[in-house]
C-alpha cells in the first residue's frame, strides 16, 4: 500500500525539469523557441503577431490561446496560410510543440521569415498561470490529447477521449 502512495504522489509530482527533460527528447529546435513570458508581452506590444494553433480540431474547441487561429496539423496545406503577411511574426504552438515545430518548418519552407515555436506549448502556458478561451469565453479546459500526455499539465481541467 505504502509503495502505491509513493507511485500516484511520484507520478503527480512531474517537476519543470521532468518536462524540459522530456521536450528535449522530443524536440528538434529547428524552429526557434518562443517562451512563455516573452509570449504575453509580445502580445501586448505587437499587433502584426499571428498565433497558429496546430492541434486537431477537437482540440482546439475545448481552448486555444485568444486570438489564435486553427491550423490543422493532419491536413496542412499552404492554401491554409495563403495570404499570410510572410514578414509578420509568427508563433506556432500545440499540446507541448512537437506538432507545432513541424508546422513551423513547413513555414519556414514556405517563406514565412520569423516563425518561433511556443516553448512548452498550450501545457506550459496554462501551467504558467495564463488563460485560454473556448467559443464561450475564459475556460479552466485544456485537451490533453490523451491520458498518457495528460500528466504534463499541472493547471486545468484535462479534457481527452
Amino acid at each position: 500500500m505504502l509503495v502505491l502512495l509513493v507511485l500516484l504522489i511520484s507520478s503527480n509530482c512531474m517537476s519543470q525539469q521532468d518536462f524540459d527533460t522530456k521536450l528535449k527528447s522530443i524536440l528538434d529546435g529547428s524552429v526557434p523557441f518562443i517562451y512563455v513570458d516573452d509570449l504575453r508581452k509580445k502580445l501586448e506590444t505587437d499587433q502584426n503577431l499571428v498565433i497558429l494553433d496546430t492541434r486537431q480540431p477537437e482540440e482546439y474547441h475545448v481552448s486555444h490561446l485568444k486570438g489564435a487561429i486553427f491550423i490543422d496539423y493532419d491536413h496542412f496545406s499552404k492554401d491554409m496560410v495563403a495570404g499570410m503577411d510572410k514578414d509578420a511574426p509568427v508563433v506556432v504552438y500545440c499540446s507541448v510543440g512537437y506538432r507545432s515545430e513541424k508546422i513551423g518548418e513547413k513555414l519556414r519552407e514556405l517563406g514565412f521569415k520569423n516563425v518561433s515555436n511556443l516553448y512548452g506549448g498550450i501545457f506550459d502556458w496554462k501551467n504558467k498561470g495564463n488563460d485560454v478561451v473556448n467559443e464561450h469565453g475564459v475556460t479552466d479546459s485544456v485537451h490533453t490529447y490523451n491520458a498518457s500526455w495528460s500528466r504534463w499539465l499541472k493547471k486545468g481541467v484535462k479534457v481527452y477521449e
